[in-house]
Parts: structure tokens; C-alpha cells; sequence
């Protein structure tokens, strides 16, 4: 983050993570092989007339310009949204994930209630938290947009809505983070804190929807711990005022 902003987190109770991308890094790599699963899944289960490079072309086209490897696939060849989305989530191949080293020390020293919400379905969901050693922090805590009946993250506030009514916080009590600027939007537009996790560059500095943007998870953690270690969150509050 270019500038510390500490009051963006005053008061707050709650925090809402990112599963994919931001608890764990998707290297260029995976995602590329995420990429091929994609492809196959749409020729070899969903109909998709086209070979696997052309298919695979058409995932990273799609991502790139709709932040959604499958949303060609529903526009221009007819698959279903649904079908993909299980079919999908299927076939991840989830053991290739590697933790972050530390990562679920860290988390535990956090005064607020932790939450995930993912894109993966839930059944994945529970096993990629569990390959990263996060189970027993997020069980019973974890939600997958399959949970509200949505197969997005970016398409409406909605799922965020009812995320919030289940999980019993106001919107304006949560900081939602996340590495996809595009799932963002409706998370502040409900009234949440919103903080963009990026590993290259911030490609959506500038961004009213964000409120803190920074390097990767360890160095959000870096900045929110010595707030967030504080009890009854007293730090934050009495920041708010500086």
C-alpha cells in the first residue's frame, strides 16, 4: 500500500477472506495448468467443438477480458453456467497447491472472527483448506457463492448480502479481501472495507471500491496484526481519530 491508511480499518469486527489467490498463491504456473483444466473440462464433458489450444486460447482470452476463464464459453458456445461451474471445481487438481509457510500462526493471532468466501465450490473449498492447514480455523466458517444460490463473485451484491445476514455482521463491520479487484465492487458498494491482495503490480490503483491495496497477504498481515492483537480493537478505534 502506498499510503498507511489505519482508520479504513476502525471498528471493525470481522474479516472475510479470499480462498483462491489470496490464502495461497496461484503461481503462474497452476494457473496454467488451471487454465488446461478448463479447456478440457469444455471439449470432453461440455460439448465444446474445439481443440484443446484453441480451448485453451479461448480461457485466457476470457479471464483477460472478463475476469472469468468460462464467460466466452457461455456467450458464444452455449454452456451452461452451472454445469461448468461443477465440472470445473471437479477437476482442480488441489494437492498441486502449496501453503504459505506460517501463514496459519499468523492468522490465529487475529482479535477479529474470520470468515472465507470463494468462487471454488464448497466441496473444494474444504479440501484446499485443508491441503493448506487452515481447516480448523475456517470449519463451520467457510462459504462458497454455490451456498446463495450464485455462480460469480463479480456479477451482484446479492451473494455478499446474504453472506453477511449468515455470518451475523453488518457489512460495515467487515473487511473483505481479496485478489480479483472485480469482486470488490459489490462488497463496498454494501458498505464493506475493502482491501485488493496484488503480486505484480496494482493494476487497480486508483479505484474508489478500494480502500488499502498491498503486496501479497504477508504484507497485509504486516500492517493489520499490530492493530488487530489489540483488545476490544482499542488500536484501531482510537486511530480512527488521528
Amino acid at each position: 500500500m502506498l499510503e498507511w491508511r489505519p482508520w479504513v480499518f476502525a471498528g471493525k469486527k470481522a474479516i472475510i477472506w479470499d480462498l483462491d489467490n489470496t490464502l495461497y498463491r496461484i503461481t503462474p504456473e497452476f494457473g496454467d495448468i488451471l487454465d488446461s483444466v478448463m479447456a478440457r473440462v469444455c471439449i470432453e464433458q461440455l460439448g465444446v467443438n474445439l481443440d484443446f489450444d484453441t480451448a485453451k486460447a479461448k480461457v485466457k482470452e476470457s479471464f483477460a477480458k472478463y475476469r472469468d476463464g468460462g464467460e466466452i464459453f457461455y456467450r458464444d458456445y452455449g454452456v451452461d453456467v452451472k454445469k461448468f461451474y461443477h465440472a470445473y471445481h471437479d477437476n482442480v487438481p488441489y494437492e498441486l497447491i502449496e501453503p504459505y509457510e506460517g501463514l496459519a500462526e499468523r492468522l490465529r493471532l487475529l482479535s477479529l472472527e474470520q470468515f472465507v468466501f470463494t468462487y471454488s465450490s464448497h466441496s473444494l473449498a474444504e479440501k484446499i483448506l485443508k491441503k493448506l492447514g487452515l481447516f480448523e480455523i475456517f470449519e463451520g466458517r467457510f462459504y462458497s457463492v454455490e451456498d446463495f444460490n450464485h455462480t460469480k463473485k463479480n456479477e451482484s451484491a446479492d451473494a455478499y448480502i446474504q453472506l453477511c445476514q449468515t455470518i451475523g455482521f453488518d457489512p460495515t463491520e467487515c473487511i473483505f479481501v481479496d485478489d480479483s479487484y472485480s469482486n470488490l465492487i459489490y462488497p463496498k458498494e454494501i458498505g464493506m472495507t475493502t482491501v485488493r491482495l496484488y503480486y505484480r503490480e496494482n493494476s487497480a490503483k486508483g479505484e474508489d471500491y478500494i480502500d488499502a491495496a498491498y503486496n501479497g497477504i504477508n504484507k497485509f498481515l504486516d500492517d493489520v496484526l499490530p492493530i488487530f492483537n489489540a483488545k476490544d480493537n482499542t488500536q484501531a478505534t482510537d486511530l480512527s481519530a488521528n
